[in-house]
């Protein structure tokens, strides 16, 4: 195994990871509606997306290096193809997430509640956590994915238009830093200027989610807390976006070159 490869799959390896988690946000809503304690919900899972930004952080620079190491008589079609196949990593990692909702919900809403009863010390929860009978306990709350948990939820139940945006801004959101690394070979002599406008592809992803997504599910999981919805409502949303989610990391693969040739033009405009 060369170099690249062993590069490639490390780097897939955290793809994989921060998608998985990212996905998971999504039923954070759903253990925190279930045990009536979002606020605390949303605080421990900054734990798991702390990981997520340190395996993006570390991932990073070995990306890019996959553009600076690039042979230089094909290397556009090289680094598409390593790109490709990086994306391909995020969609595994979101069905990996998808695949973990029914375990997630269950060990996480105990966690919440434990959380809860340590007043708000992670490290005393991490502690208490990691013992053998809390282990114990967590394995027996382990659920194998089954098409049980989706029952109620209907496709024509589904809102279209969020379901459309949400692809459309995880679409943006995966091929953020790739496209812009990928404008580098087609403006060399703005390479600097293409790889910080990288932040134009994803604030407008960040801008949309704030917008149209987050305000959504929020307003689900308080009417659910207050008892003025339902769960199934809840969940309903949750797995829909989640899927969402996985569509959307598809769209990102036709998404990859058209970015890339947008972040190229906007550095020649503003050069």
């Amino acid at each position: 195994m060369d170099l690249i490869t062993e590069k490639l799959i490390m780097i897939a390896l955290f793809i994989l990871i921060i998608h998985a988690i990212e996905t998971l946000a999504y039923a954070v809503r759903l253990s925190g509606a279930r045990v009536k304690l979002l606020a605390s919900a949303l605080s421990l899972f900054n734990v798991m997306v702390m990981v997520s930004r340190l395996a993006n952080m570390m991932q990073q620079p070995f990306t890019g290096s996959l553009v600076d190491t690039a042979p230089t008589d094909n290397a556009m079609t090289f680094v598409e193809h390593q790109f490709r196949l990086i994306i391909g990593a995020a969609s595994l990692g979101t069905i990996v997430g998808i695949l973990l909702i029914p375990t997630f919900v269950a060990i996480f809403s105990r966690a919440i509640v434990h959380l809860a009863e340590e007043r708000g010390s992670i490290p005393a929860l991490l502690k208490k956590g990691f013992t053998f009978d809390y282990v114990r306990r967590g394995i027996k709350h382990i659920h194998t994915p089954n098409f049980s948990y989706l029952k109620g939820i209907r496709l024509q139940d589904i809102p279209i238009k969020l379901f459309v945006i949400n692809i459309v801004i995880t679409a943006i959101y995966t091929i953020g830093v790739l496209s812009a690394l990928y404008a580098t070979l087609l403006v060399p002599e703005l390479k600097t200027t293409a790889v910080m406008a990288s932040g134009l592809i994803n604030g407008i992803a960040t801008i949309l989610l704030i917008l149209f997504i987050d305000p959504k599910i929020s307003i689900l999981a308080d009417d659910v807390i207050n008892k003025r919805g339902s769960y199934l409502d809840l969940k309903r949303m949750s797995v829909m976006m989640m899927f969402s989610r996985f569509l959307g990391t598809i769209m990102a693969q036709l998404l990859l070159i058209p970015g890339a040739h947008y972040v190229a033009w906007f550095a020649k405009l503003i050069a």
